[in-house]
């Protein structure tokens, strides 16, 4: 296969993939958009996490709710659970790893905010940890997962499981899903 070759047909799968998911998720991307507009509009927060690509993803994504996405309007809550070093350093070295994400959860979530977790596998120990202290605080739990959705997917209220096994896939049709559900956001919201 020459390189041309290679490029059209990875994103010629790419297109076939997030054409699927729109045609079978349409009604649960909704979903997603309606729990985050409600959690705004009674004045909580969106929190986002994940891994690797995937907690540069939740930064990428608070920043598009504070800051702006495609419209000016007045910043919405939302903050990356992936950003603060010392906190991150802190919480490794004296709780473990798997604890990174539900100690900011315990220290900042309240009831009716929403975690957003991003997960390929769905089996990470840290996200799991983060999604079981979001259910004791009433927190609504959103998964964006892969595979088979692994052990996240029954920690969720609301889960959207990308049907591929290929990492990098799901990873790029999560953010695609999550800027559609922006674009929705900020839309509602302005009404």
């Amino acid at each position: 296969m020459t390189p041309a070759e290679q490029a059209r047909a990875g994103l010629t799968a790419l297109a076939a993939l997030a054409t699927r998911v729109g045609e079978e998720y349409a009604e649960t991307i909704a979903a997603i958009a309606d729990t985050y507009v409600a959690a705004l509009r009674a004045g909580g927060t969106l929190f986002f996490a994940g891994n690797g690509g995937s907690a540069a993803d939740a930064q990428h994504l608070a920043t598009e709710y504070v800051v702006r996405y495609q419209s000016n309007r007045p910043a919405l809550r939302a903050v990356a659970l992936t950003t603060d070093s010392s906190l991150l350093t802190a919480c490794a070295n004296d709780m473990g790893f798997d604890e990174v994400f539900a100690r900011q959860v315990e220290a900042l979530a309240r009831a009716g905010d929403v975690l957003s977790l991003h997960s390929t596998s769905g089996d990470s120990p840290n996200v799991i940890r983060g999604a079981q202290a979001a259910k004791a605080r009433a927190v609504t739990v959103v998964g964006f997962l892969g595979h088979s959705g692994g052990r996240l997917k029954d920690l969720t209220d609301v889960v959207l499981i990308v049907p591929s096994d290929d990492t990098a896939r799901i990873q790029e049709i999560h953010l695609a899903i999550e800027h559609v559900i922006c674009e929705m956001v900020e839309e509602r919201l302005a009404k």
